[in-house]
């Protein structure tokens, strides 16, 4: 820090000196009026004193603009200076009332001095003057050498406290960087990530470390999946449910799962409906299905002949309709999906749509929103066994809305189902063992 002193007619001149030499950004500390001191206070007007100082970086970088906000944080406190120097001028004040007091003494003591006399007396008070202003000098070079060891200690502790802060945070950057790889290696859209490591930065300290952000990054992906959407088996009224998706992503196997499950489970009244005509395979293997079970099955053709299933099957709890696979991108074909759907009410039916989880993820998104535009549904992943990533899952749960519900690995019936785990695809996704 530079400080300096600057003596003028007026304060505005003064601080017009300061700032000529110092720069714009020089901060005045102190103003004081000096009278003049003896007989020359007869003579000559008080003139205006002001100490002014400037960080010598500044001074020095004069043309650097003054707006940089990295300095504006790291600026010291100077309240511990302005307290000193206060101090400082108060001992000065003193000492100049005292002795303007006992000059005066000696000039009104009742006897007028000589011219002589008065020239002696202006000399030892000049030589007195003199003597104080070196003691004021010394002692105020003094107190500023003390200031400045003061300022400078804190300008280091300051330093030290903003290289741990950055250390920290650095440490920290490391930890979500290393999160953020291997959401990405699991497939999971760079989107969705950023929201997730957002949301974790902000409820999270400066000092965490990766055992609490991991354990943030875990707790918000088990949130965001929820709990799993499953087929209400609870409901007075016969349940229509309606599997649909892309030809060959497991549809047959998926209903022929469930329903065993829910007949030698929880005896439940199942029936089946099949508008899958377009392959022959497709009918004799749900038919087989059906006779393990001793369930009826019905074949349907069109719209008139699924209107005729419905008041056959009204009896039982749940009817599981196994509909062809169709293209997303076959407008006619998606129409027949519509029209199938719509032979039974909202309140009396219910869609799930099975995607495989090892297409590509570009594909399930046209799948997903092109069957958005028909209908509500439920979300079914098969052929997790296929697959090392889960990336997909949660993607297109994010992207939809539409809530999760079961999970498929294998062709035994009834085994290899089970409901979506938000604990292990959070697992999967950050790199454990599931």
């Amino acid at each position: 820090m530079v400080i300096r002193k600057y003596i003028a007619m007026t304060e505005e001149e003064a601080a017009r000196l300061a700032k000529e030499e110092l720069g714009e950004s020089a901060v005045i500390m102190n103003v004081k009026k000096v009278a003049p001191r003896g007989l020359a206070r007869f003579f000559k007007k008080p003139s205006v004193e002001i100490t002014a100082a400037v960080d010598e970086v500044e001074k020095n970088d004069k043309g650097r603009e003054q707006g940089n906000s990295a300095f504006v944080q790291d600026m010291p406190d100077f309240s511990k200076l302005q307290e000193a120097i206060q101090e400082t001028n108060a001992v000065l004040a003193a000492e100049e009332a005292k002795k303007e007091t006992v000059q005066d003494a000696s000039l009104f003591s009742g006897k007028m001095p000589t011219v002589s006399e008065a020239f002696s007396q202006g000399s030892s008070e000049a030589g007195k003057g003199a003597s104080v202003k070196e003691e004021n000098k010394n002692d105020i070079e003094a107190r500023l050498s003390n200031l400045q060891d003061l300022l400078e200690k804190q300008l280091q502790a300051d330093k030290a406290a903003k290289e741990e802060k950055d250390e920290q945070e650095n440490t920290n950057q490391a930890y979500f960087d290393l999160i953020q790889k291997k959401l990405l290696d699991n497939e999971v859209e760079e989107s969705y990530v950023s929201q997730i490591l957002d949301d974790i930065a902000e409820t999270l300290g400066r000092n965490a470390n990766l055992d609490s952000i991991l354990a943030g990054v875990y707790q918000k992906i088990v949130l965001k999946i929820g709990q799993p959407h499953l087929i209400d088996i609870k409901s007075k009224k016969t349940k229509y449910v309606f599997f649909v998706g892309p030809t060959g992503v497991g549809k047959t196997t998926t209903i022929a799962k469930i329903a065993s499950t829910l007949k030698l489970t929880k005896k439940t009244k199942v029936a089946l409906v099949t508008s899958d005509t377009y392959r022959i395979a497709a009918v004799e293997q749900l038919k087989t299905y059906a006779n393990i079970l001793g369930i009826p099955l019905q074949v349907v053709y069109s719209t008139g002949d699924m209107e005729q299933a419905v008041e056959e099957l009204r009896d039982f709890d749940l009817v599981f309709v196994d509909t062809a696979g169709r293209s997303h991108n076959n407008k006619e074909q998606r129409e027949d999906i519509q029209k199938l759907l719509e032979t039974v009410d909202e309140e009396s039916r219910e869609v799930f749509l099975v995607l495989s989880a090892t297409t590509k993820y570009n594909d399930l998104v046209k799948i997903a929103l092109t069957y958005a535009e028909i209908t509500k549904y439920t979300l079914i992943f098969t052929k997790l066994d296929e697959t090392d990533t889960v990336g997909n899952i949660f993607n297109i749960h994010m992207l939809t809305g539409a809530p999760l519900s079961y999970t498929t690995w294998g062709q035994n019936v009834p085994d290899d189902i089970g409901k979506i785990d938000a604990q292990y695809i959070a697992k999967q996704l950050l790199g454990g063992n599931g």
